[in-house]
């Protein structure tokens, strides 16, 4: 007889796939597929190595407190309520000598994280706006930039759509699984897909279309594509007349655009581009489903606000085929809401960084469409995939270094490996050597935790509770149930934050004790309790209503889909969307760059320290076309150093014919657990891509201050492979 398997939450990624885990002497022994055959495709590599993760042998499990220099990874174990003690009381100095802004936060949601809004509510009740995440750089910010447009962030229904266009995104069998195996069910039911993507990517090997455009060229693209659908009369005359407003606006601006000019930029031919655009715009039902490529460049704005406008002016918006705009779970109550946005004073939202130049996705732009939110969705703010009330990073970052505008002297990390997931890691790296208290909560001994005071153990999905609600993106609720305890010193994000209001003046505004006792009480709009809801399945599905805007109107100022943004207006930005160009490529720096590259076995800068998972993929590779590496000399498997103006890393090369000619691509998120104790926090500093593109202005996107890291200069040159990562360096990982 097998165990018993409970249903899980898988938290490795991003995706949040449900899978089921297995039990055996008190410890995880085995992570499977659904036994849903709709659900059973949708597990990967990372899933089924949870037991690696959950059970590894180096996995923290006691506080630890720093004794040496900070980096210098010597530490202590102490008590978890000691080590509470001593984070309070350090954390009130803080605050008490420069003010409740002092103290920032970094997290992740996915990971360790399930914080049911704790982190922000405590934040809040203190008085401090500064929170941000990885999500600021990833489809928080595309929730963000949708949200001026048309009020909510939609979800394309892969289900019943006959086109799917893919900017860049590229969903495969052990990467964003789920929208892999939907992409491959609508394609087997006829469905098209249009791929634009420098490289010939897995999707663009078998998609009807592909469009090799040039790194960052993504705006431009889809003013192309606006151009053909406008003089060709392809849009949605009654949706645009009654629904929209700035069409006329936004036709001028697009006719400053026609197909030679487009050609030019994108690098793309014209009879391409109108008949992708047609394909597009002709089908009975389009999506363009979130990318993390278009959200990372220097018009992102302008591109993620453009693809918004394709879905409206298509009428693809809110209807059977097209994207879909859920709204909050109507029987379960948001983080959001648990979160406590109206208890930080206006003058404190006005202080968080990046407020006045990068506003979007801060208080400022919360602010200006809380009524609209409130009168269409319920509640007047939307933490959507967690973001849309972020600090920006880097402006963090550098007041964390400077202390320009302000001191911030106290950072908390959650989940998240700071040092190498935002840009400029150098400035991160000043930022967090120039802090009176850094506390990591964590899983593992990262780069960034090495940094810390205080290392606090977390726990990991197995070890809780939880139902899933897709971050508010959609209303669907997912089961998942704890199978093992977690250690005694270990806590959930929900607990440590708690405990840590206790120690402050505010214990009392976290009335839950458990993680449970938060369900309950987010499930209790439904009238329901953890208990009855894990008795009656393991999803549940809202039942979907489409065209909501007949009787609500969108959640924008005017009530409609703005073409022409009237908060960008009112903001001093250019209302409508436009293509700007990155930093040009020189004869010292002749190749766009590319960050980003994701390899299969990992998620971000996780999981190299899991030996199933390494020997997939046992060191990091630039990948460069055949053309570029004749011209440089440079041969498949040669070691070479990447560089820009402001970094360096160095990488196996990778000579791969689906390259663009030009471009380079970049890994992200590369260290070398192995290397603990002989490279500086774990090598960071050799491989990460984050050292390479810069955040000053002339890389920032102007509305968000996201950085260029799709086509910044570079050039690659032939190197000895690091002494430290010859062979034999990697027995301790193999020996775990």
């Amino acid at each position: 007889m097998g165990a018993e398997a409970k249903y899980s939450v898988c938290s490795i990624c991003d995706i949040g796939c449900q899978l089921r885990t297995e039990v055996k002497d008190g410890q995880v022994s085995r992570v499977i597929a659904h036994d849903n055959p709709m659900l059973a495709n949708n597990i990967c590599f990372k899933g089924v190595a949870a037991p690696s993760i959950h059970n590894h042998p180096e996995r923290l499990r006691k506080p630890l407190k720093r004794v040496g220099e900070r980096g210098a990874d010597k530490w202590e174990e102490i008590s978890y309520e000691q080590a509470m003690d001593e984070i309070a009381e350090r954390l009130k100095k803080v605050v008490n000598q420069y003010g409740p802004e002092s103290f920032a936060v970094s997290t992740s949601g996915w990971n360790t994280q399930v914080t049911y809004g704790a982190d922000r509510r405590f934040m809040n009740l203190l008085g401090s706006p500064n929170w941000t995440s990885g999500v600021a750089l990833c489809a928080g910010n595309t929730a963000a930039v949708n949200k001026l447009t048309y009020g909510w962030f939609p979800m394309g229904d892969f289900g019943n759509t006959n086109c799917i266009v893919l900017f860049g995104h590229n969903p495969k069998k052990h990467s964003w699984t789920p929208i892999y195996n939907q992409i491959e069910a609508a394609r087997a039911r006829g469905a098209k897909v249009i791929v634009l993507d420098p490289r010939v990517s897995e999707q663009a090997e078998v998609a009807d279309l592909h469009l090799r455009l040039r790194a960052g060229t993504d705006a431009a693209m889809c003013l192309g594509w606006l151009k053909v659908i406008f003089d060709e009369e392809l849009y949605d005359k009654e949706f645009v007349r009654d629904w929209c407003i700035g069409f006329d606006e936004l036709k001028a601006r697009v006719d400053e655009y026609p197909l030679e000019r487009v050609e030019e930029i994108t690098g793309v031919d014209r009879k391409l581009i109108a008949e992708a655009a047609r394909m597009y715009a002709n089908a009975d039902g389009s999506i363009i489903p979130w990318t993390p490529i278009t959200d990372m460049q220097i018009s992102s704005t302008s591109a993620i606000r453009l693809h918004s406008i394709l879905r409206a002016v298509t009428g693809n918006l809110d209807v059977v085929g097209g994207e879909t705009l859920g709204g909050f779970s109507q029987g379960y109550i948001p983080e959001t809401e648990i979160a406590l946005h109206e208890e930080l004073p206006a003058e404190q939202k006005a202080k968080q960084l990046g407020y006045d130049d990068h506003p979007v996705y801060t208080y400022r732009v919360a602010e200006m469409l809380k009524e609209p939110t409130e009168k269409v969705w319920g509640f007047p703010y939307a933490d959507l995939v967690m973001g849309c009330h972020m600090a920006n990073p880097s402006n963090l970052f550098r007041a964390m270094a400077t202390e320009d505008p302000y001191p911030v002297k106290a950072f908390f990390t959650l989940g998240n490996n700071t040092l190498m997931s935002y840009p400029n890691q150098h400035q991160i790296l000043k930022a967090m050597m120039n802090q009176e208290l850094i506390v990591a909560h964590e899983i593992f001994m990262t780069p960034t935790a090495m940094l810390a005071d205080y290392v606090m153990p977390g726990d990991v999905f197995s070890e809780r509770n939880h139902v899933a609600d897709s971050w508010s993106w959609t209303a669907r609720l997912t089961l998942s149930q704890k199978s093992v305890e977690p250690g005694e010193d270990i806590s959930s994000t929900y607990q440590f934050w708690k405990d840590l209001a206790r120690r402050f003046d505010f214990g009392n505004r976290f009335p839950w004790e458990t993680i449970e006792d938060v369900i309950d009480y987010r499930l209790s709009r439904s009238g329901r309790t953890f208990a009855e809801f894990e008795k009656t399945g393991f999803m549940e599905m809202q039942t979907p209503e489409f065209r909501k805007y007949r009787k609500t109107g969108f959640a924008t100022p005017s009530g409609k889909v703005e073409l022409s943004s009237s908060v960008l207006q009112d903001l001093g930005f250019d209302p409508l969307p436009y293509h700007r160009e990155g930093p040009a490529l020189t004869e010292e720096f002749p190749y766009a760059v590319f960050s980003g590259v994701r390899e299969d076995p990992f998620f971000q800068t996780g999981q190299r320290n899991i030996p199933e998972l390494r020997r997939r993929c046992p060191l990091p590779s630039i990948f460069i076309h055949p053309a570029d590496a004749e011209k440089e000399g440079l041969a498949d498997g040669d070691w070479v150093e990447l560089q820009t103006a402001y970094g360096q890393v160095t990488a196996e090369l990778a000579v791969k014919e689906n390259m663009k000619e030009g471009h380079l691509r970049v890994p992200h998120g590369w260290w070398y657990p192995e290397l603990r104790g002989q490279a500086e926090l774990g090598g960071a500093f050799i491989s990460s891509d984050a050292v390479l593109c810069s955040d000053d202005d002339e890389f920032l996107d102007y509305e968000q201050g996201i950085p260029h890291f799709k086509g910044y200069p570079g050039r690659v040159v032939k190197v000895e492979k690091p002494s430290l990562l010859e062979e034999g360096s990697n027995e301790g990982l193999a020996a775990s």
